[in-house]
């Protein structure tokens, strides 16, 4: 006797329909085995199904149980495979009729003691689901918030497997988690342009990176705000809409850091890696591909701090996503194209000591010094970053000054004007300046006599 049910695997950002088929007779009695390309952690759920199905009251077939999860070409891992494998047995077992899944697809990972645990992923999986007009979707519990974003899926949040025999038997109905709609705003922060005590031509050129998507280097000594400039600048920035949201979430969820209790990622990322971060954790990678720190940034910021102490590779890995917005990840077995549409904010001192210039205390580097540390950003990477702006220490009278600057909601709202003439210019919502090819430069950055004289 066999049976078939669906569920679905991760690959890359994406999700794939995967048919989970389950067949007993032949072989060593009471074996188990499963086939198709697992992992060590799929091959795993046949210690956790077993114990599972004991300790849920009922019983494992005592002939050899082969599952095949297909199509077999597909790499599969994680524990998500559990509860399918586990109702496709206990259907062979006829404890319930395979007309109550009715082309369900399920999904989530199995405790001994039958109890189902979130995993990661859940929302590619669900928008999968509807591109294949699946309307019936089974997942743990504590992935239900990031489920009911997504509508035209009927979302039934299990807590045990016992619990969902009883409901595929008509015995016991679990509630579907009904849509919810998101609402999206720029986190809540006390980091407030207001707060910052002079610096007008730095907030002004971090203005125009909003509203153009510009990448900007400060460069300045220690203590002239270059950090605390670099936060602030979230707060500045449009809010997201649904779909960049969705984009986000989808990364977040892949990545197991959605922690928003809404189950949705409702404000633009910052990210700020410390400088001894790799070039794998920057830019993504592992045996299985997973997005790095720029494509955690998607949508918002990656600040990176002591920006010359990053290794060389980690910095020139940052060339392809800087230009393209992606970056492709290259294995042996597939490659993968993550995205990687950011806003780059790097912060350096003018030299290692940090006081080249300044008026106050006296360099202790060497040429040689300056020079060696100047070298380790090139110029095709210098090239990349739109805006350079000098930082400098602020007097002591306006630092002290009890004159609040302006506020980051009025610069949001130039932002968001200044975004809008974009839309209108370009015709697609999600086109910037920055993204302008030099067809588009011939035509909206003509220079007159007076530009050009200068």
């Amino acid at each position: 006797m066999s049976s078939k049910l669906l569920s679905a695997a991760i690959i890359g950002l994406d999700a794939e329909i995967i048919e989970v088929e389950a067949d007993t007779g032949g072989g060593e009695l009471g074996s188990f085995s499963v086939v198709g390309l697992p992992d060590k952690g799929v091959s795993e759920a046949r210690e956790r199904v077993r114990s599972a199905i004991k300790n849920s009251g009922f019983n494992f077939p005592k002939l050899k149980v082969t599952i095949n999860l297909a199509p077999a070409y597909i790499p599969k891992s994680g524990p998500g495979f559990d509860l399918p494998i586990a109702l496709s047995i206990l259907l062979m077992s006829n404890l319930f009729k395979e007309e109550s899944l009715n082309g369900s697809l399920m999904i989530g990972e199995l405790a001994l003691d039958g109890s189902i645990r979130p995993i990661n992923g859940i929302l590619p999986i669900i928008i999968r689901a509807r591109e294949k007009k699946i309307k019936t979707v089974f997942i743990p519990y504590n992935n239900a918030g990031e489920a009911q974003v997504i509508s035209d899926v009927r979302i039934i949040p299990i807590k045990n497997l016992g619990e969902l025999v009883l409901h595929l038997q008509g015995k016991q109905t679990i509630l579907e988690a009904p849509a919810q709609t998101a609402f999206l705003k720029n986190e809540d922060t006390d980091n407030d342009m207001a707060l910052i005590r002079g610096q007008e031509h730095a907030k002004r050129a971090l203005e125009i990176a909003a509203a153009g998507n510009h990448n900007i280097l400060l460069f300045g000594p220690p203590g002239s705000g270059k950090t605390l400039l670099a936060k602030t600048f979230p707060s500045i920035m449009p809010n997201l809409n649904l779909k960049e949201a969705l984009e986000l979430t989808k990364i977040y969820s892949v990545s197991g850091k959605l922690i928003d209790k809404n189950g949705i990622m409702a404000s633009r990322p910052f990210r700020s890696p410390h400088h001894s971060s790799s070039h794998v954790a920057l830019v993504g990678g592992g045996t299985k591909p997973m997005p790095g720190e720029i494509t955690l940034a998607h949508r918002g910021v990656l600040f990176l701090d002591e920006f010359p102490e990053f290794p060389r590779l980690a910095l020139e890995s940052l060339r392809q996503p800087l230009e393209e917005g992606r970056i492709t990840v290259s294995r042996a077995a597939s490659s993968i194209t993550f995205p990687a549409k950011f806003i780059l904010i790097a912060a350096l001192n003018p030299c290692p000591c940090g006081f080249l210039g300044d008026k106050y205390k006296e360099c202790t580097c060497t040429n040689a010094q300056v020079v060696n540390y100047r070298k380790k950003v090139s110029g095709p990477i210098l090239d990349r970053i739109d805006m350079h702006i000098e930082v400098s220490k602020i007097e002591f009278d306006k630092l002290s000054s009890e004159t609040l600057s302006e506020n980051s909601e009025n610069i949001k709202k130039r932002v968001i004007s200044a975004k809008n003439i974009q839309k209108s210019r370009f015709n697609n919502p999600s086109f910037s300046n920055s993204e302008m090819d030099l067809a588009k430069i011939r035509k909206y950055c003509r220079l007159d006599n007076e530009s050009k004289n200068l």
